[in-house]
């Protein structure tokens, strides 16, 4: 699977009894299917993934990914505290159709979770996975980091295709891009435009075929039989990439680009989108000047809201900005008066 790009980490919203609110999710992965973004990652931190049980989060990655637009790359965050429930959750997730799976280490038994429990922790979800996996490394909640020899040794499972690094330095990332860069190197299929080919593009063609299928006993029958004109192929061709690291720092996307990320799954994407997509873009097209200069318009407003305020600060940028975000569960406190408007004034010249 490609994962090049900026990709949202979205927010589930609740309503005021803290029930999941439906609708508001289709309406926000329909907007973010309506931008430059690559994809959406769904049930991260930024989801509040640990808020919610097991039938939540089935519902949720539901109409997530029956809202979102078939050509964005869909991530589902899976991470639970044993193999056989993250296991459980990836084979969900493959039933509607994501393309890859966001796995966060064990945290609640983090004494006991060495090296080599991480080890075997990863390879037995890759192992049993129905998609390919994503490493996510998030010292902010999760007590012990993925040390990067182990993300290197697990770089070269086959069904492990990348790492997600919210840690913030700059330094893990060029060190994580040195340390995989001998990591097997796979085929995927991608556009004309080489980008991603996610498993709801190939799906209706599926469908199709299926559905024009004759059997050798209409055929010798005298019966006319009907069939719908088959639908145009979709042209692919074939990449090879390696081991791929995406950051989940807003603060650091220029920096991580340059020191070997290949994009990035950010929080602050759910809320202004087209301000990280610029610095990306400016990036790819080689204008280091202009990628520093829309780095530089995000990083006071990324510290505060993402950084200090968090989840609570995320869905009020979330409604200042078109989208919908609403409360967080409890016991997340809602924002006061003066923080709401320290995140208006923070977004005021930040495009979305």
């Amino acid at each position: 699977m490609l994962m090049e790009g900026i990709f949202a980490a979205v927010t589930t919203p609740f309503y005021a009894d803290e029930r999941v609110y439906f609708s508001k999710i289709e309406a926000n992965m329909a907007r973010y299917s309506r931008s430059l973004l690559a994809g959406m990652a769904v049930l991260g931190s930024t989801g509040e993934a640990v808020m919610l049980d097991d039938a939540e989060s089935r519902d949720i990655l539901r109409a997530a990914a029956q809202a979102a637009a078939p050509e964005k790359v869909l991530i589902a965050g899976v991470g639970r505290e044993s193999v056989k429930a993250t296991v459980e959750l990836a084979e969900a997730a493959a039933q509607y159709q994501y393309d890859a799976v966001l796995v966060r280490p064990p945290s609640y038994f983090a004494p006991q979770m060495s090296s080599a429990a991480v080890l075997h922790y990863f390879r037995s979800v890759a192992d049993r996975s129905p998609l390919p996996v994503i490493l996510y490394n998030i010292p902010k909640f999760v007590p012990n980091q993925i040390p990067i020899e182990v993300a290197a040794e697990l770089a070269q499972h086959p069904n492990i295709i990348g790492i997600k690094d919210s840690s913030g330095s700059v330094e893990r990332i060029h060190a994580a891009a040195a340390a995989t860069a001998n990591a097997p190197r796979r085929t995927v299929p991608v556009t004309q435009v080489f980008e991603a080919v996610t498993a709801r593009m190939m799906a209706p063609r599926a469908q199709e075929a299926a559905s024009n299928f004759v059997s050798v006993g209409d055929l010798a029958g005298n019966t006319a039989v009907a069939t719908v004109p088959p639908a145009a192929c979709l042209k692919t061709r074939t990449r090879e990439v390696g081991f791929q690291i995406l950051t989940g720092s807003e603060r650091a996307i220029f920096a991580s680009l340059q020191a070997g990320a290949s994009g990035a799954i950010l929080a602050f994407a759910a809320y202004a989108p087209q301000a990280c997509q610029e610095i990306y873009q400016a990036w790819e097209d080689h204008d280091m000047a202009l990628a520093e200069e829309k780095q530089q318009c995000i990083m006071a407003a990324g510290k505060r809201i993402v950084g200090e305020l968090g989840i609570p600060g995320i869905k009020h940028a979330c409604d200042f900005n078109g989208y919908y975000g609403g409360r967080a569960r409890a016991p997340l406190l809602p924002l006061a008066a003066e923080e709401r408007a320290e995140v208006e004034h923070l977004l005021a010249e930040i495009r979305n």
